[in-house]
């Protein structure tokens, strides 16, 4: 492997529905976990231009529940996001 390429974390294919909470967990909208890896996942939702660069996803509606993201990437309705602490 060359120097200073790195190398993409292996994804899990998912298609599981999931939830992106906004604004401390007032705003939930459903979204589709595409895939996921360790260090983020693709989601695909109704309308991702009205998506915060940051956000939470999780698998339940509960609020407390998921883990903070940053949307990397959109293309059309889907979005790539990074997994934060």
């Amino acid at each position: 492997m060359a120097l200073g390429t790195k190398k993409r974390e292996a994804r899990k294919s998912l298609r599981q529905s999931g939830w992106i909470t906004l604004d401390g967990g007032f705003a939930a909208r459903p979204c589709m976990v595409e895939d996921i890896s360790p260090s983020g996942a693709k989601i695909t939702v109704a309308d991702n231009n009205t998506l915060p660069a940051k956000l939470r996803l999780a698998f339940s509606r509960d609020t407390r529940s998921g883990r903070a993201c940053e949307v990397v990437w959109r293309r059309g309705k889907t979005c790539g996001v990074k997994f934060v602490r």
